[in-house]
């Protein structure tokens, strides 16, 4: 063999020492990866997410490089520029959810409808705090760029990408697209670790004892095939930036409740589902590179999306208590932190407590009110952004 060839064999390793930081990259691809087989915390989302960065970060970047007029590009380079940054990927993920999200929790407690509004105060708190941060010129952040942070406090992943992708064809830095949906989809999957300190901190174990037992009126089919159908329209003439992803989320629901697409209600709850997981994981992986992961702009969008996901979950657990009072003990706080959408993360965490505080107080079909609203939330937060911006 040549010399020229043994040093072709060799090339990953000489680029491997000329950037460091793809260590530093493969390392925290392995920590995610653990976290998902070893402490099972979201593995659908960190397992592909880590494998991604993972290939996105071996040397020579075969896998995330470019197409130019001479050469094809990575596969990763078009799952992201023709799934992720278009919108494909997260609009799919809403026509799944929607195919497998009930609304009945919702519709027969409307006033869920509130706490998950209340959510989205974290979106306009992380907003007003990235466009504060900006006025110091080393970040330089403008309202494209806080717009698109801001989007985290949403928790809901489709609608970040959708809305950060949008706001970087609009202009915005290129390099806050990758952080901000790795930082939205990183916390979604800390959500068990993120919010149980913060219901803790801001609810008395007697507020957290309260049972909730589940007797709400009835939803009759016809309420439910209506509804998404009213929320199409309405959301097309109120909220038309928010339209799409609305549209999508609601025609999914539709195939669920219509009774009469039972294959295409299937499909969209597991096969397509999957597929799209699979794809958005690995994608959102790649897009964390070492040569722009490691800069000022990265951390500012990692620690304002930890105060987004925060004041998000503190919204609702104030909300809660205010109902907590108002209805003189009956509903219990802690289901407003469910309005963080991060569907169902969220709610399972609000019943994990309430199971620790008292084995036989069930949560989740209350939580799941105001969860769903949350996402709706998200999805209306995000298209007002858009339209203001």
């Amino acid at each position: 063999m040549s010399a020229d060839g043994i040093w072709q064999i060799l090339a990953g390793f000489e680029d491997l020492g000329h950037q460091p930081l793809s260590i530093v990259m493969l390392l925290i691809g392995s920590v995610l990866i653990y976290l998902g087989i070893g402490r099972k915390l979201e593995p659908l989302l960190l397992v592909p997410i880590g494998t991604g960065i993972m290939i996105a970060n071996l040397p020579l970047g075969e896998a995330v490089i470019p197409a130019t007029g001479q050469q094809t590009g990575g596969f990763l380079y078009y799952f992201y520029e023709y799934g992720l940054f278009n919108g494909l990927i997260p609009l799919l993920i809403f026509l799944c959810l929607g195919a497998l999200t009930d609304f009945e929790p919702l519709l027969s407690s409307p006033r869920m409808f509130l706490l998950g509004a209340a959510a989205q105060v974290g979106i306009f708190v992380a907003l007003i705090s990235t466009l504060a941060l900006g006025l110091i010129p080393m970040f330089g952040f403008g309202l494209k760029e806080a717009a698109s942070v801001a989007i985290i406090g949403g928790a809901e992943g489709p609608t970040t990408i959708y809305v950060a992708a949008k706001m970087q064809q609009a202009g915005a830095d290129p390099a806050i697209f990758a952080a901000v949906v790795v930082a939205c989809y990183s916390y979604m999957a800390l959500v068990p670790i993120i919010q149980p300190p913060i219901i803790r901190l801001l609810t008395t174990r007697k507020e957290r004892l309260v049972r909730m037992p589940y007797s709400e009126r009835p939803v009759s089919r016809t309420a439910k095939i209506v509804f998404p159908i009213v929320s199409i329209v309405v959301a097309g003439l109120f909220i038309p930036k928010a339209a799409p992803l609305i549209g999508m989320f609601m025609f999914g629901n539709l195939l669920r409740e219509s009774g009469v697409v039972e294959r295409l209600a299937t499909t969209a709850q597991n096969e397509l589902m999957n597929i799209v997981t699979i794809l958005l994981g690995i994608t959102v992986g790649s897009t964390m590179l070492a040569g722009s992961f490691f800069n000022l702009k990265t951390i500012a969008v990692f620690v304002l999306g930890i105060v987004a996901f925060g004041a998000a979950t503190a919204a609702g657990l104030l909300l809660g208590k205010a109902m907590y009072f108002l209805s003189r003990g009956k509903v219990n706080p802690m289901i407003g932190a469910s309005g963080v959408s991060a569907v169902p993360m969220s709610a399972r965490v609000v019943q994990k407590m309430a199971s620790k505080e008292d084995p036989g107080n069930f949560l989740l079909m209350h939580a799941m009110g105001p969860n769903v609203a949350g996402a709706i939330g998200a999805a209306v937060a995000g298209g007002v952004l858009l339209a203001m911006v």
